[in-house]
Formats: C-alpha cells, sequence, structure tokens
C-alpha cells in the first residue's frame, strides 16, 4: 500500500563477545582474583598491590597476560588522585558503566530485591557470608568469591550474568577506557559464549536494562565476604 513506511529498527554496533582461553583452575582463579584488586576503588592501598599483582599475572596464558599488563602499564604511571579521579569518571558518573551485574538483568525493577538475594543464597550455597558494604552483586566481589572459594558457584554466577558482562566492557571500549582490559580478562576466564547469551547481549546493547523505577533507596548495608568461621581481617589481606 502506497504511502505506508515500514519501520527501520536501528541496531547499535556491538563488540564481539571475548572468546574464552584456556587455562588451569589456578590460573582462573589467578585472572579473576587480579581482576577483583585492580577493579576496586584505588585506596591508599592500591598503588602497592601493583607490583605484586604484575608478578602473578606474568605466569598466565598469554592473551590473558597481555590484557593484565596492558592496563598495569596504563595505571601504574599515575597519581594516587589521579587514579580515583579516573575511576569516579568511569563508574561512578556513567550509568552505562555499571559493575553491578543484576542491574543488566533486571534494570531498576521489582526483580531486582530478587536478584541481590539470589547472589547471597549462592554464596552462602557455597559456605560463605557476604561481609562488605557493596551490595553482593558487585563484579570484583563477585569475582573475589569466584577466585577463593573454590566453588563452581563462582563460576556459574559469573556465567549467568555474562550479558552484562560483555555490555560493561561494551560501555567501557565505547569510552576508551582502559578498564575494558579488565572485562575482556574476566570474559577469557569464562567459557564459551553460548547463542542465546549472545541474544540477550545484543538485545541489551540495544534495548538497555529495565527502567521500572521501584525506588530501592541507597545502598544495602549487606556486609569482601568471608568463609563461614573466618576473622574479616582475613579477607583482602
Amino acid at each position: 500500500m502506497s504511502g505506508i513506511r515500514t519501520p527501520q529498527i536501528r541496531v547499535r554496533q556491538a563488540p564481539e563477545p571475548v572468546r574464552s582461553v584456556r587455562m588451569s583452575p589456578a590460573d582462573r582463579a589467578t585472572t579473576q582474583m587480579a581482576v577483583s584488586l585492580l577493579l576496586d576503588y584505588p585506596d591508599a592501598a592500591y598503588g602497592d598491590r601493583l607490583q605484586v599483582l604484575r608478578r602473578e599475572v606474568g605466569t598466565l596464558p598469554a592473551p590473558v597476560r597481555a590484557v593484565l599488563l596492558a592496563f598495569l602499564d596504563d595505571i601504574e604511571p599515575l597519581e594516587p588522585a589521579e587514579r580515583e579521579r579516573r575511576y569516579v569518571a568511569t563508574f561512578d558518573l556513567k550509568r552505562k558503566c555499571c559493575m553491578y551485574l543484576s542491574y543488566y538483568a533486571a534494570g531498576d525493577t521489582r526483580r531486582r530485591g530478587a536478584a541481590l538475594v539470589a547472589f547471597l543464597e549462592a554464596y552462602r550455597a557455597a559456605g560463605w557470608e557476604f561481609d562488605a558494604e557493596e551490595l553482593p552483586d558487585y563484579l570484583p566481589a563477585v569475582l573475589e568469591f569466584a577466585a577463593r572459594s573454590g566453588s563452581p558457584v563462582g563460576d556459574r554466577l559469573l556465567a549467568s550474568h555474562r550479558e552484562g558482562i560483555e555490555v560493561l566492557r561494551a560501555a567501557l571500549l565505547a569510552v576508551g577506557s582502559p578498564y575494558a582490559d579488565l572485562i575482556e580478562a574476566v570474559g577469557m576466564s569464562l567459557a564459551e559464549i553460548d547463542e542465546r547469551t549472545r541474544e540477550r547481549y545484543l538485545r541489551l546493547i540495544n534495548e538497555g536494562p529495565p527502567t521500572e523505577s521501584v525506588g530501592l533507596g541507597g545502598p544495602v548495608e549487606l556486609p569482601p565476604f568471608i568463609p563461614v568461621g573466618a576473622a574479616a581481617a582475613e579477607v583482602r589481606s
């Protein structure tokens, strides 16, 4: 029928998901713990960790080692104040660069609360209790759990939020952030992405997370997490 135009769907260009890298369980744990520490807020102790982490990642498989060393080469020369400024500008001022994994699947909707509870239950199922000021879906905390617990639950948590991890990487690439190297290393430590996850990733890139606002309020004071019976001082020494 003349005069009627078919609406065109505009698809945003999305980077290809990260390919998995074959590595031993020990190398996977080293990768995930290194990224956990490097993704965390660059506090007064951050600079002291960098040389130690450089030595640790030096033994990892070449593709993983390359991206982690690239990030270290970028971050080490910076003054502490510049590290903090860059971190805040990247993660605190850009909604798309969100490190809370349930945000990508649930957005600010009623489902978000249930998703956070699911993270707590997953930790407890592996015999751990979450003991941090951040929410339990905070990516550095999930990576620490995966690295330290020795439980397959950690990798399953990461894999179940793989599309969100890929969207975070895409957002960091879009703003030219070196932090994208760290998220690439996370993807390398996980299983190869499947077609259904790829479809969810592309949908998130184009549509974004759900947007229903439910007034979740400020951060929940949920207690890094600790093995049951361990002292808090043992964590992140």
